[in-house]
């Protein structure tokens, strides 16, 4: 069972994802830089990969510190990006590189546009997500 840090909550896979206002709290709170290593560890995710989603480059991701926290806009990305995974990961039924392969793979209901490239806004988060829970139901996607 993978645990991912978020301050004094550890999640294990498989649990709820974080909802409503547990996200808001936590991402005024802020996320300590070093959990998202810990996500992008859960299927493989690439540095480039994981800074895009957050809305930074490579560099200044590896610029911050483990012990620091990410800013409110980052911290609310890594969040929503967890419960993505965790929720891709209980759908494909824990098979990291299916995940991986479907995240970086253009899907039509998503404009012919990969789920990774859509999560760079908060609704493309919205989106990804809408698809997962088709895919959940056995519904085209």
């Amino acid at each position: 069972m993978a645990l991912l840090m978020f301050e004094d909550d550890l999640v294990p896979y498989g649990s709820k994802p974080a909802l409503g206002f547990h996200i808001v709290e936590k991402s005024r709170e802020g996320v300590l830089r070093s959990a998202a290593d810990d996500v992008s560890k859960l299927v493989g995710l690439t540095d480039n990969e994981i800074a895009y989603v957050l809305g930074m480059t490579p560099r200044n991701l590896h610029r911050i510190q483990s012990e620091k926290k990410l800013g409110t806009d980052a911290s609310e990305r890594l969040i929503l990006l967890k419960n993505i995974l965790t929720h891709a990961l209980d759908t494909f039924e824990g098979k990291k590189s299916t995940v991986l392969y479907w995240l970086r793979t253009p899907v039509r209901e998503l404009n012919d546009q990969s789920p990774l490239q859509l999560m760079d806004t908060i609704t493309g988060f919205g989106l990804v997500d809408e698809v997962l829970g088709r895919l959940d139901y056995g519904l085209p996607a």
